[in-house]
């Protein structure tokens, strides 16, 4: 059961701000480079809340703490939050991380939007303290597998590390390729290297790779690898995790980086508000944004119009879940309790399956959209 929340919110009439507490992947071994976009979508949307007045007149802060990928040093961070009195939790976009932040956030009573980490199974058991941006895992690697079988491919293999999120995604895979006539065959990276992989995908019939590993490694090595093998030309490459969206992809792979297909949240066209927050963001970011920077602006935005709407108290917060409708870079934003999630879901935010041109590694062609 959840220890009593926060005291209900007092009158400030001394403009103290409003706080929310921001988990964010700055440093290795977490994933920085989506750490930063995370953390620029959400200040660039905190900075756009107090220049239109932030909450009932008082600024809006946000209090950073670096996860670093470590599920441990999140939930360290949830409790240190919450003691410092913040009204809600943002970010995260390591599902394993995420996934410790929740249940420590569950149990503190202390509303949590996730922005970010896919992991279907983000609580052990239904919870109302928890709301999920990003679509569930099993949403869009069933997207991601419809298009590899549209492509014509039948026989999968993954290079998997072991963890949660990897083995959740190879479950996902083999039960939706299964049915529809796919085989996936497993690689454990825990034994394997990357001349391993290759002589194993040689002698596999495998048409496609996937990398369910981390980024930098072992995922480029692994592609490098793969690309110089002359027995595995016309094998593909895929990445549902989305590890080559970010620019450090191109910039450790050139073009042996492309023509990789990986998931990104993003429609094939912004509307007018996506379209001017993603030209705010290029501009802080210095590079293309990536749909994770959006994911961080949308998390403020609903969280901000939620604290507008029904003030800093926590419990109020937490139920107010079920009655957002807020317009987000993406779409209309709702939540709402989805079979087999335990968390209130956005459903779904939109789906893409993309890669890098061979012709031009830093523009994106979309494969296919769910």
């Amino acid at each position: 059961m959840s220890t009593p929340p926060s005291p209900p919110e007092t009158a400030q009439a001394d403009g103290s701000p409003v706080r929310i507490g921001a988990l964010v992947p700055l440093t290795r071994p977490g994933w920085v480079e989506a750490g930063r976009h995370l953390l620029a979508g959400l200040e660039l949307a905190v900075d756009e809340v107090n220049d239109a007045g932030g909450i009932g007149g008082r600024p809006l802060d946000l209090v950073v703490r670096d996860t670093a990928a470590d599920p441990l040093r999140a939930a360290a961070a949830v409790d240190e939050l919450a003691r410092l009195g913040v009204a809600a939790l943002a970010g995260e976009y390591h599902s394993v991380v995420a996934r410790a932040a929740a249940a420590r956030a569950d149990a503190l009573g202390l509303p949590f939007l996730c922005s970010s980490a896919v992991l279907d199974t983000l609580t052990d058991r239904p919870t109302d303290q928890v709301a999920r941006l990003a679509p569930a895992q099993s949403h869009g690697w069933r997207i991601y597998a419809d298009h590899l079988l549209g492509a014509g491919h039948h026989r999968i293999a993954v290079a998997a590390e072991p963890s949660v999120y990897w083995a959740s995604g190879t479950r996902i895979l083999r039960d939706h390729l299964t049915p529809r006539g796919g085989t996936v065959v497993e690689l454990d990276m825990r034994t394997l290297t990357a001349a391993d992989v290759c002589d194993a995908l040689a002698g596999s019939g495998a048409t496609a790779l996937l990398l369910l590993v981390g980024a930098p490694e072992p995922a480029v090595p692994l592609v490098r690898a793969v690309r110089r093998d002359q027995r595995l030309t016309d094998v593909l490459i895929g990445a549902p995790a989305g590890q080559p969206e970010f620019p450090g992809w191109v910039d450790a792979l050139g073009e042996d980086g492309a023509a990789i297909p990986f998931l990104r949240y993003l429609p094939e066209r912004l509307g007018p508000l996506g379209t001017r927050v993603g030209s705010a963001l290029r501009e802080r970011l210095a590079t293309a944004p990536s749909f994770v920077a959006f994911e961080g602006y949308d998390t403020v935005t609903v969280l901000a119009d939620v604290l507008r709407a029904h003030g800093t108290d926590r419990v109020r917060t937490a139920a107010s879940w079920p009655r957002v409708a807020v317009e987000g870079t993406r779409g209309r934003i709702r939540f709402s309790r989805v079979p087999g999630i335990g968390v209130l879901q956005w459903a779904w935010a939109p789906v893409q399956v993309v890669d890098r041109d061979p012709a031009r590694p830093d523009r994106f062609r979309v494969l296919h959209s769910g």
